[in-house]
């Protein structure tokens, strides 16, 4: 009871300020002057922020504010000083995602306040077209540690906003007390009270939606040291900021963020505008870290073929690996993972040969890792292999001599602070010796794949996995995958596992065909994993495997070209001169989609749609650049075009 009346006194805080005269103290606007973020300081001292979009309120007043154990930031605070920042010009390379290279582009603010101990805190906005951003920060040098202990950060909405809400898994639940992992579903445009089903909150991207604007949060650029937080919200619709359970932790690691001064935390973000404006942002990256690796040239995207989303523990042998790579090889592939307790069933110097045999065919090998040492039950290995430098060390340069190219590392245990620091000693001791990474069992990257390249993928969804074991979630497979392209997947690479072509034992497959062709190019994943069988490979026809075969992971452009969380997607791609067009209705009922590819010059163009049967897809020769397609219930659509060289491919490609 103390608990829940604590957190009604800090969401009562909320509605308080928002009732107490304001004065403005800042006012921001994005380069292109749509957007409009006010900062205000009350009566009480207290710090917030509002945000319009033309001349639409779209985040009504909301605290900011942060409390440490020794000192507090959220109330009868005073100015400072107000100081207007250069402008942000930012370029960066990207080795995953819907984007290759990046400009950013926004206008800057430090608002400072002062508390009744006379310490400062800095408050740094950036407001750029697509978003708002902001952070905390505090200055100076200290040898003592300072602890965060809560953050007051708001998020308030104007009444009849909608959300689309993942739910956080308790800490310490589900199979062998691995959860929280960012595996479950999105509730679909819920209202903004809808109580949250664990006592954990809600994950991040959160959609929402006020008439015509959508809004995106997420964070982006937290250090080492600071935790992942998420969202939870009240009986009001309020939403704040939350930190995680403290069993979210490494053996006998830190939950709260927790360092000496300099301490800053993550950006708080805001995408604000249309869908296309949402799906198109790099907001989550141009926040993010800067690259710390000096040497990227190991680091190369690409498709893995994969024995286990199908075949499941007992295929994990030699033989069948071995068929794997052979089967890589005929689709032109440049990886095969092999996945648990691969050290007890084939053996470390079997492997040695698999590796050398890959070699041979042209291809690579990823090996899975379990990260956990005492957090949770799991048996899987190689297990307890990781949890120090020295361990991982001994074991990535061994993994380096035998031509191994990347990791998989699953189960850690939630958002702590100690785990946030686990999976940065991680990268940068994977990349020291050139072995690319896919976390599994994960938290959310939050752009960590630009500040650490070799960070390919990460889960942190309720993959194809979860369809393979659960009727009910695979009769849900369309919707969920409808929305992943609105929320999950805008920012951050995902490894959803996709496109299965034939049967999945025990399940009775909902989606066809050309549904699961579109997921590769819907779902962005720097190491795409397909479920899909070489046995099941043998029975698509030619145009399908052809495409598979030229599949690109790494984009140089991407338009959403129409759809709706949950109900339908149109997305195009742009690898070189060649666009990639996908689309799936996740709808009850078949609608007919009217396609315009005017902003392709391409010189040829096929499609690929749904057949008769579940697994049969028709391919044929598109002579216009505009049509229509009908899509029935959980069936998509892949359009594939190849362009000349001109300057509307070529002009990224010299960026």
């Amino acid at each position: 009871m103390h608990v829940v009346n604590q957190i009604g006194l800090l969401f009562a805080a909320l509605v308080i300020t928002t009732a107490a005269q304001a004065t403005e103290v800042a006012t921001i606007r994005s380069p292109d002057q749509q957007l409009t973020l006010l900062v205000d300081l009350d009566e009480q001292g207290q710090l917030s922020y509002q945000v319009q979009s033309g001349s639409d309120k779209v985040i009504e007043p909301s605290l900011l504010g942060i409390t440490l154990n020794n000192t507090d930031f959220t109330k009868r605070l005073s100015l400072a000083a107000v100081l207007k920042q250069p402008t942000v010009n930012d370029s960066y390379q990207l080795f995953t995602g819907k984007q290759q290279f990046v400009d950013y582009q926004a206008n800057s603010t430090v608002v400072s306040v002062t508390n009744q101990q006379h310490e400062t805190l800095n408050v740094r906005f950036q407001v750029s077209n697509d978003g708002v951003a902001f952070r905390y920060e505090l200055d100076g040098e200290s040898s003592d540690t300072r602890v965060v202990m809560s953050e007051q950060t708001g998020f308030n909405f104007p009444s009849e906003t909608v959300a689309w809400l993942q739910p956080k898994a308790q800490a310490q639940s589900g199979w062998m007390n691995t959860n929280p992992s960012y595996e479950e579903e999105y509730l679909q445009a819920t209202a903004l009270t809808t109580p949250a089903i664990t006592n954990n909150g809600w994950v991040y991207p959160a959609l929402f939606k006020h008439q015509d604007q959508y809004i995106l949060i997420s964070e982006a650029g937290g250090e080492d040291y600071y935790s992942g937080t998420n969202l939870t919200n009240n009986s009001q619709g309020q939403f704040k900021v939350r930190f995680p359970d403290q069993r979210e932790v490494t053996s006998n690691g830190g939950y709260l963020p927790e360092h000496t001064l300099p301490l800053l935390s993550p950006w708080r973000l805001l995408v604000i505008g249309t869908l296309q404006t949402v799906t198109e942002s790099t907001l989550g990256t141009d926040l993010a870290r800067p690259n710390q690796l000096t040497n990227t040239d190991f680091v190369k995207p690409g498709i893995a073929a994969w024995s286990w989303g199908l075949l499941k523990d007992d295929f994990t042998t030699f033989p069948v690996q071995k068929q794997f790579i052979d089967y890589a090889a005929d689709m032109h592939w440049q990886y095969v993972l092999i996945d648990a307790d691969w050290d007890q069933k084939i053996g470390w110097e079997k492997m040695q040969q698999l590796a050398a045999y890959a070699k041979q065919k042209n291809v690579d090998l990823w090996v899975w890792y379990n990260s956990s040492g005492a957090w949770n039950n799991t048996v899987y290995s190689p297990k307890s292999a990781l949890l120090t430098r020295a361990d991982r060390i001994k074991h990535f340069a061994k993994l380096q001599a035998m031509g191994i190219k990347g990791i998989k590392v699953d189960f850690f245990p939630g958002d702590g602070s100690s785990v946030m620091a686990y999976y940065e000693a991680m990268l940068k001791d994977a990349a020291a010796h050139q072995l690319m990474v896919n976390f599994h069992g994960t938290t959310l990257p939050r752009g960590l794949q630009r500040t650490y390249p070799n960070l390919m993928t990460s889960e942190a969804v309720k993959g194809f996995e979860m369809i393979s074991f659960f009727q009910a979630f695979a009769d849900k497979e369309a919707q969920h995958a409808a929305t992943l392209v609105f929320t999950r997947n805008v920012f951050d690479p995902m490894d959803f596992t996709p496109m299965v072509l034939g049967d999945i034992p025990n399940i009775e497959r909902k989606t066809n065909n050309a549904f699961e062709l579109a997921l590769p190019i819907l779902f962005t994943s720097g190491v795409q994993h397909l479920v899909t069988t070489p046995e099941q490979m043998t029975k698509v026809s030619e145009p399908v495997k052809a495409y598979l075969k030229s599949l690109p992971t790494l984009w140089d452009e991407t338009r959403l070209l129409q759809g709706s969380p949950g109900k339908h997607v149109v997305m195009a791609r742009r690898s070189r001169c060649n666009w990639y067009v996908a689309g799936i209705n996740a709808q009850d009922k078949a609608i007919t989609l009217d396609i315009d590819l005017s902003f392709s010059n391409f010189s040829s163009a096929q499609l690929l749609s749904a057949g008769k049967k579940l697994t049969q897809v028709e391919a044929q020769q598109l002579n216009s650049k505009l049509f229509s397609i009908k899509l029935n219930p959980n069936s998509g659509f892949v359009i594939i075009t190849k362009g000349d060289n001109n300057n509307e491919c070529t002009t990224s490609l010299a960026h």
